[in-house]
């Protein structure tokens, strides 16, 4: 951890406000840990000291995405502690909104200290006044944002950390239209929970909460059913993988209620496991994640893959690929993004599809053909979701909001589950996912996007690159002019302002054009940048091949030529 050697008067503050902490701290294992630290630091280990200072920096702040963070003592940490202040920070705001005798249904994953801060969660909004109720057992985040909506709820609470490594955990709020929080929710429950004095002075009850049983997941999966028409083909096979996480159970009963065979579930990884011990992170995007469920579907040969992440928000597709080492390829977001938007528009959909900028144009092109409205919005399904008379919207980072009606926000499952619908109807026809995306390529151009992710272990090198990349923008990138260099602190058209940048550049040659948009992520210590270039393929599908790998080259030369402006 980087932090700076305390001094001597310094330290002296430090082991008093651990002190103070380690009086309040209800939890027996933070309390352990916290001693043994500062057990250490009073004898004077100096590792032990830094580590103090890190925890007692500052206060983990809470934003549109919640809270997140490392588990561990101390107010930088997530810890009871930290979400007891977060629930009575909640309970406050909704009391102060007018909805103090409001419901307020909470899920929990699998992570570890996921039960007890839900649980405490209850016990707080129990204790100001309002209703509590927690899902039944660990479930997807899906599942929570489908009950807010479903139960009439003020609010609803997700314990997760989605796919951030096994140490962290994270508190996810939504409001009573079942989306997760924005500006100027955000603020006002933050103030609140800097309002709140002693942990004492927070009322917690033994009891009164509502505990679910599977009521809600049965309304839920007969929900996530009705996505597909029940009369499409149902011929598919599935190799699947929850990666450790809560979403195998749900997954596997809503294709059953849905009429598709069950999938195979990769054995290594269906139990649900925090330490998720067979990957580096439990994210299907990262390297490695899906080599399992590659080498299952090496023996099993089935038509597709699918992925889930631990909390099952978000669905990970791959297709056979001879070309590819492994046999298969995952489908970039931003694939499926466009997959599912043709399915919908097939399905003769009516209404507003709509992506985040850092996701790709061919969406609006796909709204545009078809006669629909599209909406662009910040990163997030917290925008994405508020579109108005949204019917479709999804994300690159493998998030889709296909059925707004029932769960408006992503849903790993549902967008499953259409996946699956799609892949059998085409299955059917004697075609594939991927005979599809060569004629979206054909009829709208190839959209071709990649990202260029690096994972940081001191926060201030992500302001550092932010900093150069605005003091000095680049003027080119991979030999294309940038036409517009965009700060989007300012705010840009109708969007809100953001901490971001967008490089807009001119086409030459094949190119037809390009965007490159960087940006701190929200819930991982990553700077992430996210590339697009759009290429004709004017010799059809002949020419389909050699247009892919011109547009691959032009990708590896904007990573390349904007980690250097990055100095990253």
């Amino acid at each position: 951890m980087a932090s700076a050697s305390a001094g001597a008067g310094s330290t002296a503050e430090l082991i008093r406000q651990a002190r103070t902490w380690l009086v309040e701290d209800p939890d027996p294992d933070t309390r352990g840990e916290l001693e043994t630290l500062l057990t250490a630091a009073e004898a004077g280990d100096r590792d032990a000291v830094d580590e103090l200072a890190d925890r007692f920096a500052g206060t983990l702040q809470f934003g549109t995405a919640g809270l997140r963070g490392e588990i561990g003592a101390g107010p930088m940490r997530m810890n009871r502690s930290v979400v007891i202040r977060a629930a009575g920070g909640l309970a406050a705001y909704l009391t102060a909104q007018g909805q103090g005798d409001g419901l307020v249904v909470i899920g929990y994953d699998a992570r570890h200290k996921s039960y007890d801060f839900a649980r405490d969660t209850a016990a707080v909004m129990v204790g100001a006044g309002l209703r509590a109720a927690l899902l039944s057992r660990p479930l997807p985040t899906p599942v929570l944002a489908f009950a807010v909506r479903h139960l009439g709820a003020a609010a609803g609470v997700m314990v997760t950390a989605s796919h951030n490594p096994p140490q962290d955990n994270g508190y996810k709020v939504y409001l009573g239209d079942g989306s997760q929080i924005v500006p100027p929710a955000d603020s006002g429950i933050a103030a609140e929970i800097a309002a709140i004095g002693p942990l004492a002075d927070v009322p917690l009850s033994d009891e009164g909460w509502q505990v679910f049983g599977d009521e809600v997941v049965e309304a839920y999966l007969d929900r996530v059913a009705s996505v597909v028409d029940r009369h499409s083909p149902r011929d598919l096979s599935v190799v699947y993988t929850p990666l450790h996480g809560v979403g195998r159970d749900t997954l596997t009963a809503a294709f059953a209620r849905a009429g598709f065979a069950a999938p195979h579930v990769v054995a290594e990884q269906a139990e649900p496991d925090a330490d998720f011990p067979t990957v580096a992170f439990p994210n299907p995007e990262e390297p490695g994640a899906m080599d399992l469920s590659f080498a299952a579907a090496r023996e099993l040969g089935p038509d597709i893959v699918i992925a889930n992440d631990p909390d099952a928000d978000r669905c990970a597709v791959a297709v056979p690929d001879r070309a590819a080492e492994a046999g298969w390829r995952m489908l970039r977001g931003d694939e499926v993004g466009a997959l599912l938007a043709t399915h919908l528009v097939h399905q003769r959909a009516t209404g507003t599809f709509a992506a985040s900028i850092v996701s790709s144009s061919l969406l609006s092109r796909i709204a545009a053909r078809a006669g629909l409205d599209y909406a662009d919005t910040l990163t997030g399904f917290k925008w994405i979701s508020r579109v108005e008379g949204l019917r479709y919207g999804y994300e690159e980072a493998l998030g889709y909001c296909v059925d707004p009606g029932g769960v408006r926000d992503k849903d790993g499952i549902s967008a499953a589950l259409a996946v699956a619908e799609l892949a059998a109807e085409l299955k059917a026809k004697g075609r594939t996912l991927s005979d599809l995306l060569d004629d979206i390529a054909l009829e709208y151009g190839l959209h071709a996007t990649d990202q260029l992710s690096v994972r940081v272990a001191d926060l201030s090198l992500i302001g550092d690159a932010m900093t150069r990349l605005r003091e000095r923008p680049p003027a080119s990138l991979a030999g294309l002019t940038v036409t517009i260099a965009e700060d989007l602190t300012q705010g840009s058209g109708a969007l809100p302002p953001t901490d971001g940048l967008r490089y807009h550049l001119a086409g030459a040659g094949p190119v037809e054009a390009a965007r490159v948009i960087v940006r701190p992520s929200g819930t991982e210590p990553k700077l992430k940048c996210y590339l697009e270039v759009v290429l004709p393929v004017p010799g059809g599908a002949d020419t389909l091949a050699a247009t892919r790998t011109r547009a691959a080259e032009v990708l590896s030369a904007l990573k390349t030529d904007l980690a250097s402006a990055a100095g990253i």
